[in-house]
Formats: C-alpha cells, structure tokens, sequence
C-alpha cells in the first residue's frame, strides 16, 4: 500500500520522478511515495538565525527573533502567527503584538505592500514548507485527514524546528495525540485555527495544548476574541492583592434568594470566590471543600450568597451573582491571592435564611465592607491564618464574630456592566 507523506518529512529535490504531486486548497502537498522510498533525514534547525543548514539543505534555519509573536506571559509560551489577506486583520494582529504572518505564493505581494505600512515579519509557504524572506527553511507545514497520517508526524521523522499542522478531519483526540507525541521535545508545533474557539482547543490539549496557532482567518473579530483568550490565561499568573478585615456585625438577616456555584473544578482547602454587596470589597466565600460529621463535601461548590452580590470574574471584572450561567467563567482565589479561571458548569438559586456580615478594612478602619450569606455550618468565610493547616483557614458564618479577620479584595467601587471605572459613587 501507498504510504502518505508530507513535503516537510522529506528532502524535496528539484526533480521528483518518483513521486507524484497535488496541492489542496491550503496550498499543502501531499507526496505519494513508491514502495522503496528514501530515508527521512532530520532537517536541523541552527539556534543561531544567522547560520543556514550545513547539510545538502541549505534552506534549513532557525526561526529567527523577529518571527516570534508573543502576547504577555502566557504568550511566552504559546505563540500566534497570522495567516489572512485581510489589513484589518493584519492591523489588529499588529496591534495586539502578533506581527508574524504566513503567505501562500498567491499572496506573497502582501507582504511587501503591509510590509511598507507595519513592522511585520513575513513566512511563505513553498513546496510543503515554510520559509523566511532571505528563503531559509523555518518550518515544516503538514495536511492530516487520516489516522495513518497523524502517526507519521513524529518529532524525530525530520521535521524543522517550527511545525504546522492542518487537522483536516478531527481536531480533538489529534491535538491530544501530537501534544503527547512532542512533549519534550524542542520543536514547536503549531495547529492552523480558523477561530479563536479552535485555537483555544489547540492550546489547552492534554492541559499542556500545543507550542501555538495559526490563526487563519479574514474578520478582525477572531483575532480580538484570541487576544481576550491571552488576557484572561495572563491574569491567572498574577497575584491578587488581598487585605484582611475585621468584622464589626454579624446578624440574622431573614429570607432571600441565594446561589449556589458549581464549578467544572475542584477547589482545595483555602479557596474560594470573591463575593460582596459593594464592588469595592469582595470577601473570599470559601468552597464547600471541607469534610463535616453531616454532610459530604462537594468541592466544586461555593454557595456564593444572594442574587444581587457581585462576584469576581476574569478580566478584573464583576457580574452579579444572578447573571451567572452554565459555560461563563469565574475566578477562583486562595488566601495567597493566587488565582485561576474556572468554568461554572451549574448556578443554584433557592430562597434560603441569610446573614448580614459588615466588617472594615485594616488599612483605613472606616470603609465599610458588606456581604450576606446563608445561615448555615457549611457557608464560611476564608480566615488570614492558616492555624495548623488550610483546613482551619475557612471559619462558618454560624460562628462567626464581631472582631474577627477575614480576607478581603479591596478595589474600585464603580462600576459599569462589571468594568471598573471612575466616577463619584455612594453604595450603603
């Protein structure tokens, strides 16, 4: 049977009597090979951009630094190159720091026109392989449709440093299969995307996601949602500045309509949501984590407070405990301050008896700071000591008392649709 390759697996002489050729739409060739092939030769990549392939290729080189498009810290390790016709796009991507742009030879003279409007750094694809502006091979470009296909792409089957792959069929399990294929490996594979929906899909396989993307697109639209991706996995990497408080009033409020939040994660001793009547002062409601002698924990949950509280979600942004849905992301914080996204994958909403808790801030000792919670042993606010362990970090709002110290995330108190913004605002 006829084995498939792509033009990147193999060294492509000026003549091929023995294969035969057909380009896709991509531009990507496919190489039928006869029964007794050559041997795959590795094409090495020299880490210095300036040296060419010593071998009998002297179009292999490293991908040189102006080639590399990066986007805050996330962006460091995962990297976006841009493959459009379109100067809205080319501007957007500019503008959010991805200035690395594939041509196919039928858009070559892009390059040169965007070129005199915008520092870009140019790649073309040429006979299954991807090339800089001075013709020394940067990369390898492949098509897979099949499984057969997929095996192939091996990181010691003589690939180029930098490898594209265009998952034609599946894209899931594929991603998946080439993550774990790579890992440890030191070339770089990136998966054409043709939105941010796939390229989200390519960059978080296996949890670890593949080197970058490809963004292939023709509406600027893609490139900003893909940049909102970057953002929002940059965040996570920060740390939150939270303060303690002391409580000043603890009392029994009556009857409201509570949330519950239930997390697609598990949530460890210490951790929880940023939640509170004011904007200005979110309290860390822990998770309901914590084993007790009546009831099991379930870990994934926060029983947050009622439906008009505020709760942290990426992007320094707030939304209402009520607007909170299946698929929406929210924060989730430990006492440290660290942080990572978690998606909601079910909200509670039941009319439950509440508690009113007031505290002030340690740093003036005047603002106010205001959350309700359920009256119940499992609701509890986290606690700036961690005593003899995280577990003794969490203390329930059925115990809770006028002078102790919670932990507290102190920001800016206006607000307009969950941004912050600045202007004169009263909340009691």
């Amino acid at each position: 049977m006829a084995m498939v390759y792509s033009a990147s697996l193999v060294r492509i002489p000026r003549k091929l009597p023995c294969f035969t050729t057909h380009k896709d739409k991509c531009n990507i060739c496919r190489f039928i090979s006869p029964k007794t092939r050559p041997p795959l030769n590795a094409i090495s990549c020299s880490a210095d951009p300036t040296q060419v392939y010593s071998g009998r290729d002297s179009g292999a080189a490293a991908m040189s630094a102006g080639t590399t498009s990066y986007s805050g810290p996330y962006g460091q390790s995962k990297r976006v190159w841009v493959w459009t016709e379109n100067k809205e796009v080319m501007t957007a991507a500019v503008e959010r720091g991805w200035n690395t742009f594939v041509f196919s030879p039928e858009s070559r003279q892009l390059s040169s026109d965007w070129s005199s409007i915008a520092v870009i750094s140019p790649l073309y694809i040429e006979e299954g392989g991807i090339f800089d502006g001075e013709k020394r091979r940067v990369g390898s470009i492949l098509g897979i449709s099949n499984p057969q296909e997929l095996e192939l792409l091996q990181p010691e089957k003589g690939l180029a440093e930098n490898v594209v792959v265009d998952l034609l069929d599946w894209q899931v399990i594929p991603a998946e299969n080439i993550v774990a294929a790579f890992q440890g490996s030191e070339k770089t594979v990136f998966a054409v995307s043709s939105n941010s929906s796939e390229a989200q899909i390519f960059l978080e396989a296996l949890e670890l996601g593949l080197g970058g993307v490809v963004l292939k697109v023709e509406d600027a639209k893609a490139v900003l949602e893909l940049k909102e991706y970057f953002d929002r996995r940059n965040d996570m990497s920060n740390i939150l500045s939270l303060t303690k408080a002391t409580v000043t009033r603890v009392q029994v409020a009556g009857m409201g309509d509570r949330v519950c939040v239930d997390l697609c994660s598990i949530m460890r001793p210490g951790e929880g949501l940023l939640v509170g009547s004011f904007a200005r002062g979110l309290f860390l409601v822990h998770s309901e984590c914590l084993e007790s002698n009546y009831i099991a924990s379930r870990p994934f949950r926060v029983n947050a407070g009622p439906v008009h509280a505020y709760v942290a979600i990426p992007g320094g942004k707030t939304c209402y405990l009520s607007e909170l849905k299946a698929g929406k992301e929210v924060i989730v914080v430990d006492l440290k301050g660290q942080q990572r996204n978690a998606i909601v994958g079910r909200v509670k909403i039941e009319t439950r008896p509440l508690m009113l808790v007031e505290a002030k801030g340690d740093s003036d000792g005047q603002t106010l700071y205001s959350i309700l919670l359920q009256n119940a042993e499992t609701v509890a606010l986290v606690s700036p000591y961690q005593g003899n362990g995280l577990q003794n970090a969490a203390i329930p709002v059925t115990s809770l008392k006028v002078g102790d110290e919670v932990v507290l995330r102190v920001q800016g108190g206006a607000r307009h649709t969950g941004i912050e913004i600045q202007e004169f605002i009263v909340e009691n």
